[in-house]
């Protein structure tokens, strides 16, 4: 699936996403690497509840093999003020279907002390999102953003793209 072709497709879902709150059950979880890092330098004066613009990072093929894979955001608030970010995974079902379902993947977050908790997902039009509200967090000048998941597909037919991403408010 080319980037190329979903990107307008994924800015205006995360967009609906936003505006509409919606996040409906799914839980999360287990084990692969990938690492990506994004800076930002604009400024901010206020926090906005809709994002005003997403740092796509890049994306990877959702595998199917039983063991958890995990994802870790970065990301650097390199502005001299504080920022409101959000970190975001998007699971995208391939063109030509089939769609994915939230009961497909299990997603899991590493909290601060080590340990994984679920991850409720929302899905529209065969996409798979992690929800904005609840990820939101200010970070200070010169802060780093580092969010680590983990990927599990229950599955075994589904196919898909991760694309992680962080959502920047004005």
């Amino acid at each position: 699936m080319s980037l190329k072709k979903i990107r307008p497709s994924v800015a205006a879902l995360a967009l609906m996403v936003a505006l509409a709150g919606l996040a409906t059950a799914g839980p999360a979880a287990a084990a692969t690497s990938q690492t990506t890092t994004a800076t930002s330098t604009a400024l901010t004066s206020q926090t906005p509840a809709i994002p005003t613009e997403f740092v796509d990072l890049p994306t990877s093929t959702l595998v199917a093999d039983d063991d958890g894979h995990e994802v870790t955001v970065t990301y650097r608030n390199a502005s001299s003020a504080d920022r409101t970010v959000a970190p975001q995974l998007l699971v995208e079902s391939p063109d030509a279907g089939p769609f994915l379902d939230p009961s497909d993947i299990r997603v899991e977050r590493r909290t601060a002390t080590g340990c994984w908790e679920p991850v409720t997902l929302g899905t529209q039009t065969g996409t798979l999102f992690t929800d904005l509200t609840t990820a939101q967090r200010t970070l200070h000048a010169g802060g780093t953003l580092t969010e680590v998941y983990r990927i599990t597909v229950l599955d075994p037919e589904a196919e898909g793209t991760v694309h992680p991403r962080v959502a920047l408010y004005a």
